[in-house]
């Protein structure tokens, strides 16, 4: 699994580098100092996952992540991000990220993400989470914005999701794990991640973080 970190703090990029390069099924193939070298290191090592600070020196992390993601066979995108920095994260996710952890993260945690990216999947750090869409809803632009209910007949991109669909939609939403929807809902986790998988098929997603977009858009 090829990997490229980027982080503006030598000491935290030297850091995160040798955690991921220590394993046997990853290799670190580049480090970024800033958001243009993350950018051209991306597309010339063609890294299957980049692990990047959410705020980089020079070209910002987001516009870096739009360009990483934007180009074909593109590699998916891991934000490092603290509680202090809830827009960064939000518009890094908006911007192609597949997922975000805390930086004080514990280093099997930290792994665990990578593979899980590399493979295709997402990654939400659920207390984040839930603290990043309650900043985000609680904002006087997201007041604006229109809930499922008041848009247009025929209009509603949820309506092709049954009444548990969209239950467990919101619940992604608000960051809870798999374990955890289940508990909440009385189900089998295989059930929830059946649910999740429909959801995201229906709606055409790519995974949970652009569902968790899009339930934040829609209110």
């Amino acid at each position: 699994l090829k990997v490229l970190v980027a982080d503006g703090r030598k000491v935290v990029r030297a850091g995160f580098a040798a955690v991921i390069d220590a394993e046997d099924d990853m290799a670190v193939v580049g480090e970024a100092a800033d958001g243009a070298t993350a950018v051209r290191l991306a597309g010339e090592l063609a890294p299957d996952v980049v692990v990047m600070d959410v705020r980089m020196p020079g070209l910002d992390s987001i516009a870096a992540t739009r360009v990483i993601t934007g180009r074909r066979a593109a590699p998916r995108v891991l934000v490092l991000t603290t509680f202090g920095l809830d827009a960064y994260v939000f518009d890094a996710l908006r911007a192609g990220a597949s997922g975000f952890l805390l930086k004080d993260v514990r280093v099997p945690e930290l792994l665990a993400a990578v593979r899980l990216l590399g493979t295709g999947a997402s990654v939400l750090a659920p207390s984040a989470t839930r603290r990043l869409i309650g900043h985000r809803t609680a904002s006087p632009s997201a007041r604006h914005r229109p809930a499922p209910g008041r848009l247009a007949p025929g209009r509603d991109p949820l309506s092709a999701l049954t009444a548990r669909e969209r239950h467990v939609l919101t619940l992604v939403a608000q960051g809870l794990d798999d374990a955890e929807i289940a508990g909440e809902l009385r189900i089998t986790v295989g059930t929830v991640q059946s649910h999740v998988n429909a959801v995201l098929r229906k709606l055409g997603l790519r995974d949970r973080v652009r569902a968790t977009i899009l339930a934040y858009d829609l209110g």
